[in-house]
């Protein structure tokens, strides 16, 4: 595989220059010759950037491989531009012990493509009643989190950080009051009240932000939110970063653009946290701009075609994103001038793998900009099929992904004269 990719957009240090490129297998290099003399394909409108990190993914195996396996979530990955991935706990066995931890990280050994990180729980079995063996499976993991559950109890977040600081990891938190869902679904907004559904109220989530803020500043842990999808989770974790208080947050693509009145009645809308109100999603956006959010990360989150198929009410909650969270970002986000390309770059890969202290290699990813589709979950690697970007056009596909000096990923677009600038 040998490719130039003339004047691309090279991202690195923080800033995007021109250079001219050469793709030779899975080395890229500086290129200030003669491309006539190369006798390979000529692209422009390229960029490269370093392998993006999503320290947000659900790979369900061990104990749900029908919706994913560590290989396809792996492999998806390295599609999406993407060579490191934090994997969350919802598994059986719940990684909560060293015995339980090992099944997962043995398939990670074997089958991953890229770097995968798994967090371990915060609970036992993820119950939320008493603390895993958070010691025993420290070196292991990147940190711990109940992800899909909000830890319930003040007193059990309050013994969950204090434990977390002594042996200098981050609690990671699905923040989720379960007394105020009330059998909610979708956001308790417009949406729902026009459909007849049933709604997640946002204090649902802001308000245990609230609370975990409180004791972070108690216990003096290392706290990152997932998926934050209200205006006043923004606000509240803007407040806390202005007094000084260690925490970051993610945010998912969905969440940056859409609302409630864009989605439909079809599985494909059901996440948790839901897509909420317009409001929200433009907190959310200026929350990327003002630095107050710190990284996009997709949820990635498959099931089978069946298991989303029953509508907004009983389909399971969760969509896939690894694939198409760059072209959606870059389309929405960058084209229409709401962020820069370089700080896309930064939410992607820099400031995941900074907060994380992610120093695996990087690798590189490389992107046709220029190249505008419409999503397709039947292209997807992932085993997941389910988005709500569902043929939405946007620009941007890759071209490969390189990690620890292999090829993981690499398009058969890469040497078709359809996508050529020049042919040599």
């Amino acid at each position: 595989m040998k490719a130039i990719f003339k004047d691309a957009k090279v991202y690195a240090m923080g800033e995007i220059k021109k250079q001219t490129m050469l793709l030779d297998g899975a080395t890229l290099s500086v290129f200030t010759g003669d491309v006539s003399l190369m006798g390979c394909p000529v692209y422009d409108n390229i960029a490269i950037f370093p392998g993006f990190c999503d320290v947000h993914v659900h790979f369900r195996e061990p104990g749900f491989s029908y919706k994913e396996t560590i290989a396809s979530g792996s492999r998806a990955s390295a599609r999406g531009g993407y060579t490191a991935v934090c994997t969350m706990p919802n598994l059986v066995p719940p990684p909560d012990c060293p015995e339980n931890l090992k099944t997962q990280t043995d398939i990670i050994e074997r089958d991953s493509v890229i770097a995968a990180f798994p967090y371990g729980t915060i609970t036992k079995g993820q119950a939320g009643e008493e603390l895993s063996d958070m010691e025993g499976i420290k070196d292991a993991v990147i940190g711990y989190s109940d992800d899909g559950k909000g830890i319930q109890t003040e007193d059990l977040m309050r013994e969950a950080m204090e434990k977390a600081r002594s042996l200098g990891k981050m609690i990671v938190a699905h923040c989720e009051d379960n007394s105020l869902l009330r059998g909610g679904y979708i956001h308790d907004g417009e949406y729902a009240r026009l459909h007849g559904h049933r709604g997640i109220c946002s204090e649902s989530e802001f308000g245990q932000i609230a609370r975990d803020l409180e004791l972070v500043k108690t216990t003096g842990c290392k706290y990152h939110v997932c998926h934050i999808s209200t205006k006043e989770s923004v606000e509240i974790i803007r407040r806390a970063k202005a007094e000084g208080v260690d925490v970051t947050c993610e945010t998912g693509p969905h969440y940056l653009t859409m609302c409630d009145l864009d989605i439909g009645e079809h599985g494909r809308f059901k996440m948790n946290p839901p897509i909420r109100s317009a409001s929200d999603r433009d907190a959310l956006v200026e929350g990327i701009k003002d630095g107050t959010v710190d990284m996009i990360a997709t949820d990635h989150a498959p099931h089978s075609a069946e298991e989303k198929s029953r509508g907004l009410e009983k389909s399971n909650m969760g969509v896939v994103g690894i694939e198409t969270a760059f072209p959606i970002s870059y389309t929405y986000l960058v084209k229409t001038g709401i962020i820069t390309l370089e700080r896309l770059i930064e939410l992607l890969s820099v400031k995941p793998r900074e907060r994380f202290g992610i120093t695996s290699d990087a690798g590189f990813t490389v992107f046709d900009l220029g190249d505008e589709y419409r999503i397709d979950p039947k292209d997807f690697i992932s085993a997941g099929k389910s988005t709500p970007f569902e043929g939405w056009s946007v620009f941007g596909r890759c071209l490969a992904t390189v990690y620890n000096g292999k090829v993981v990923y690499a398009s058969e677009r890469l040497g078709e004269s359809v996508n050529k600038s020049e042919e040599i």
